[in-house]
């Protein structure tokens, strides 16, 4: 049976960063506090759709994949921050792209976004329902944010990341794959007032977040998703040559890595420079981590998130032979003309009260 393998990665951050210290000139809190709590220095902060975003991360995974747009069979796009609710997102992508022969659809696992997405893609390539795959994690999480909100108003950026899935005999690409979820605990972190439910409450759209349920259940579900997909690939922790955990909260990958005994060069941080993306942190650590040279043709990767939902994921991979691109895309995102922090008040003054 085929399975996927990646071929192409690529990724898209805003050009609107936005200091801790920045951030404190408009919210009570400090650079210490923050980084103390969550290991972010920094976020971006997105003047364009998300789509724009993800649709420049797209293109850079094509390039470097050495395909077309019109070569792709599936656009899959994780996001919980969708243009509109109506379409999905992955259609607005699939024109901007120009992927006339792609069918596109959205997942939402909240963080766990792009790890479902993986198992999505590699089931339709498993069955032969599609053999190039284009799967986007791709937020806007700013736009969802209440500068009121400490709690939450601190841990969240905007940023996309892309990977070409295609069909494979060998012996890269996907291994294992487990995915889970208990909507028992759908309450610890949501967003208010957008959806349905909502249209007889008018209520300001923000994220709102029970820190330590989600903190406890992250640490355990991490670290039981990334061992269930060692043991269904055959490996054991010492086969692992980079761990790739979404980058929630510094502390939370800390105690994943201590409860999987693994030693710092083994494990791809990055949540200091991106904050939280969600379901775009992942590809864009990958990609990052292929930038650096720290994939290796061979070599075993572990993919693991917890998110909204509650949802886990976890997948083994066994990269392929090609760690740099067949090209090149020159795509980038027009130049803002506000700055970041700017981009955030004027969302602020502008929220219904």
């Amino acid at each position: 049976m085929q399975r996927a393998t990646i071929t192409g990665w690529g990724r898209c951050t805003p050009e609107g960063v936005v200091t801790n210290d920045e951030l404190a000139t408009v919210i009570d809190t400090s650079d210490e506090w923050i980084a103390t709590r969550s290991g972010i220095r920094q976020r971006m902060v997105s003047h364009v759709d998300n789509s724009d975003m993800a649709t420049v991360a797209g293109r850079h995974a094509l390039a470097a994949a050495g395909m077309e747009a019109s070569d792709l069979d599936y656009i899959l796009v994780a996001t919980c921050t969708p243009d509109r609710f109506i379409p999905a997102m992955a259609c607005h992508v699939q024109a901007k792209l120009g992927a006339v022969h792609a069918a596109a659809t959205d997942t939402n696992a909240g963080c766990t976004g792009f790890i479902y997405g993986l198992n999505l893609a590699n089931g339709l390539i498993a069955t032969g329902s599609a053999r190039r795959i284009l799967l986007i994690g791709s937020e806007r999480l700013t736009a969802y944010l209440d500068l009121e909100r400490r709690d939450t108003a601190v841990l969240f950026g905007d940023g996309a990341g892309a990977v070409i899935l295609e069909a494979t005999d060998g012996s890269d690409g996907i291994v294992s794959i487990n995915v889970g979820s208990n909507g028992d605990l759908a309450g610890a972190l949501t967003v208010e007032g957008a959806g349905s439910s909502w249209m007889d409450v008018p209520t300001p759209v923000r994220v709102v977040m029970d820190g330590r349920e989600v903190f406890r259940n992250a640490v355990v579900g991490m670290a039981a998703a990334a061992e269930q997909a060692l043991d269904e690939a055959g490996w054991t922790v010492d086969d692992i040559d980079l761990l790739i955990p979404h980058q929630a909260n510094l502390r939370i990958i800390d105690a994943t890595t201590k409860r999987l005994e693994l030693e710092d060069h083994q494990v791809c941080v990055n949540i200091a420079d991106y904050g939280n993306t969600s379901a775009a942190s992942i590809p864009i650590a990958l990609s990052e981590a292929i930038d650096q040279g720290r994939v290796a043709p061979g070599s075993k990767l572990v993919l693991v998130a917890f998110g909204a939902g509650l949802t886990w994921g976890a997948t083994a991979i066994q990269w392929g032979e090609r760690t740099e691109p067949e090209a090149r895309s020159a795509a980038a995102l027009p130049p803002s003309d506000r700055t970041g922090l700017q981009i955030l008040v004027d969302r602020q003054n502008a929220r219904p009260t």
